[in-house]
């Protein structure tokens, strides 16, 4: 099997890399990491792909003037390992509209709400705030806009009485590590196509369990 080359970027702990790694360690899953990304020297999740021989490496923004060099450098390394696609995964930058452009639906990011609702870094306090029975994560293709672009695949969690932002984060992280290995599959296996910004899965493995859309 040929597997597709993924690059993952991340400026934090890289949980979603951790699941992305484990679930690329089994023989028949149809990606493998070619190398890890990050804009913060600091990141755990360096550490994460280390410890896995994965090629770690930080393209810090400060180093650059603008947006687009930051980008340049960071396409730069992903070229010089021959990456096809890209999971975002924790990176805490807006990437440029030629970037996103450049990696058009082959570029995947998760965020921990039921998107469209509830964009932003503020996601799990503004779903306290607001009331919600039902909050979750969400699996979409990249456009320029922040948290937006054609979902591929979403999962709900209950929010409970006494709920905080963090036992509410708990719960959802445990589908982001479900869903994002399995978005990842269906895009390496080429079972995701996107008209009119929707997107169709084709001959996908689904998740069981009714929380999960598509299931």
């Amino acid at each position: 099997m040929i597997k597709k080359k993924t690059g993952v970027l991340l400026s934090g702990g890289g949980s979603n890399l951790q699941a992305l790694i484990d679930a690329c360690t089994q023989p028949e899953y149809p990606a493998e990491i070619a190398v890890v990304i990050s804009n913060t020297e600091s990141a755990y999740g360096l550490n994460r792909a280390r410890e896995h021989d994965i090629p770690a490496h930080i393209i810090s923004h400060k180093d650059y003037a603008t947006r687009p060099a930051f980008d340049d450098a960071m396409q730069d390394m992903l070229e010089r390992h021959n990456v096809e696609i890209i999971c975002l995964a924790g990176f805490m930058r807006l990437l440029t509209p030629e970037f996103v452009a450049r990696w058009r639906d082959r570029l995947l990011n998760i965020h921990p709400s039921l998107l469209p609702a509830f964009k932003g870094v503020h996601a799990h306090a503004e779903v306290l705030a607001s009331g919600v029975r039902f909050s979750g994560c969400t699996v979409h293709f990249v456009r320029p806009e922040m948290d937006a672009g054609p979902i591929i695949l979403q999962a709900a969690v209950p929010v409970l009485p006494g709920d905080t932002q963090e036992t509410l984060a708990a719960r959802v992280l445990e589908q982001e590590h479900l869903c994002y290995p399995l978005a990842l599959r269906w895009l390496a296996e080429g079972n995701l196509a996107v008209k009119e910004e929707k997107v169709t899965v084709k001959n996908g493995r689904f998740l069981s369990g009714g929380m999960i859309n598509p299931a």
